[in-house]
């Protein structure tokens, strides 16, 4: 794999986000009304237990975390929608650029774009809302892992599915988080959900770190084996998502699709 067609991918869209800084409102935005809306909650229930339990950690970091792993998804998903958009994508695969190396570059511009957002994120957390999140100490790097994973693997996936069936398509992207965010159990234990649904849940990496997040911070406990299963099933999911991915780009290829990719051609 050649590191300098990965670097120009990134380097477009680091040129994309100079030239219109704009686009970084939303990626500030939206993050910093989550943390102001959920930690002001926090606050609330806090007063309503009379400090017998403190939501702050909890629910506060259960938001930073899991906005973390949909700004993940959808920086990979927004990058590839921009050379949609832009009606580059066709001039980027007349290039030299393999399939491995345009999706590497759309994980790079993720990271890029994502450290942003949680760095809003963790600023006003902490000093509004004073979130110590840091000291839960070593887990939180394997929290944050299995996130970062898990989104990546979603973002692939999502990207595929357009590429399948046209820009048109988009719009399954954008509530895809929201609809796997209760089978996550974000916010409260997996134990309160149906058994069908927690079947489901069991499949998502995030709803071992959510778990191990809660055991961690009520016990205590650090939850090696849940992270280590969690990290495991994100990793078998990028593996699937990256073979889809490859799988759609051939099959549009010889297809003809990817000549004729444009918005009227979703079906």
């Amino acid at each position: 794999m050649n590191w300098r067609p990965i670097a120009a991918v990134v380097l477009r869209q680091f040129y994309l986000l100079r030239g219109s800084p704009v686009r970084l409102v939303p990626m500030v935005t939206w993050v910093a009304i989550d943390v102001v809306l959920w930690g002001f909650i926090t606050r609330y229930l806090n007063a309503v237990s009379g400090g017998r339990v403190d939501f702050v950690p909890t629910l506060l970091g259960a938001v930073l975390l899991w906005d973390f792993c949909v700004r993940i998804m959808q920086g990979v998903t927004t990058a590839f929608l921009e050379d949609v958009w832009s009606r580059n994508f066709l001039n980027l695969f007349a290039s030299p650029l393999s399939i491995g190396e345009y999706i590497a570059g759309l994980v790079l511009s993720s990271i890029m774009t994502s450290v942003l957002g949680i760095a809003v994120m963790v600023a006003l957390a902490t000093t509004v809302f004073h979130l110590q999140l840091f000291t839960v100490g070593l887990p939180l790097a394997g929290f944050f892992a299995v996130l970062f994973l898990f989104g990546i693997g979603l973002g692939v996936l999502g990207t595929g599915v357009v590429l399948r069936f046209g820009p048109a398509s988009e719009w399954l992207l954008w509530p895809l988080p929201a609809l796997l965010s209760p089978f996550a159990a974000v916010f409260y234990p997996l134990s309160t959900l149906p058994g069908w649904m927690q079947a489901i849940a069991r499949l998502l990496p995030p709803s071992y770190v959510f778990e191990g997040m809660r055991a961690l911070l009520l016990d205590g406990r650090a939850p090696v084996r849940g992270l280590a299963l969690g990290a495991a099933i994100a990793v078998v999911q990028l593996l699937a998502a990256s073979l889809i991915y490859a799988r759609v780009y051939r099959h549009v290829v010889q297809s003809g699709l990817l000549a004729r990719y444009a918005a009227e051609n979703a079906a």
